[in-house]
């Protein structure tokens, strides 16, 4: 794969790493669901592609599954909630929207690194297509 290649896939793996981090903040108070319970964080599973023209180079990377967090939601008391069990105690969703915004920093600074790489070599190759036509 060429470098824009791999730019290009970092961009699309990025993309979907905010895309998910959005709906988690967008869904941190969530109670309900069509599956039933509160909103579970999602997460993208990264991997890196191999070049298929060189098995032994990484080609870039993909998104390979998006993964469900398995941790208990976050119990709170609010017997007036219409999603409160008998206890009194409202299930919200296990995200912390701290954490999804210092991940929403990371992933927009690496988009970011990937865009500038891109624009890097498709300045290189401009600039030999110029010393070519000379």
């Amino acid at each position: 794969m060429d470098a824009m290649e791999i730019s290009a896939s970092a961009l699309t793996a990025e993309r979907t790493r905010m895309n998910l981090i959005s709906s988690n903040i967008a869904n941190a108070n969530s109670t309900r669901t069509p599956e039933g319970g509160p909103y579970r964080r999602k997460d993208a599973v990264f991997s890196t592609m191999l070049d298929k023209a060189n098995a032994n180079m990484s080609g870039g990377v993909e998104v390979v599954d998006v993964i469900e967090d398995q941790s208990p939601p976050r119990l709170q008391y609010d017997p007036s909630h219409p999603d409160a069990d008998t206890k009194g105690y409202v299930a919200y969703p296990n995200v912390n929207v701290v954490e999804e915004m210092a991940d929403m920093i990371a992933a927009t600074r690496a988009y970011e690194a990937n865009v500038t790489a891109a624009k890097a070599s498709m300045d290189m190759e401009m600039k030999a297509l110029s010393i070519g036509s000379k």
